[in-house]
């Protein structure tokens, strides 16, 4: 018996886990200042439990695909390959989401050696 109450507690756990971690489904747009000037990007998330996927679309690197997206409670991170002037690389986002409309996302481009903030917007 005291297996059985073990068992649902730990699944009820679980289900808690796994409920807590915020919903950023939807369209966001996110605006950073880089050395080169301002840069916009839209955020096109998809959600299931823990999983972040979807893609981007930015005026300087085009549109690419996220990759490796996961929620831990109010932080997402994820990786976007993008390609500039011939060349290939990765970018990493972590992100703090601040409510049901904001996210403040630090980004780390490192082969370009730079780093960003971008601060972005659910679209309604």
């Amino acid at each position: 018996m005291t297996t059985k109450y073990l068992f649902i507690s730990l699944a009820l756990l679980a289900l808690a886990v796994t409920a807590s971690a915020a919903d950023i489904s939807g369209t966001w747009k996110g605006t950073a200042q880089t050395p080169n000037g301002s840069t916009e990007r839209t955020f096109n998330f998809k959600v299931d439990g823990n999983k972040v996927t979807g893609d981007t679309t930015s005026d300087i690197f085009g549109k690419s695909t996220i990759e490796d997206g996961k929620i831990d409670g109010d932080t997402v991170t994820f990786t976007l390959t993008v390609s500039f002037q011939g060349n290939e690389g990765k970018v990493n986002y972590t992100g703090k989401i601040k409510g049901d409309d904001e996210i403040d996302f630090h980004v780390e481009i490192p082969a370009f050696n730079q780093q960003v903030d971008y601060v972005a917007k659910r679209v309604k």
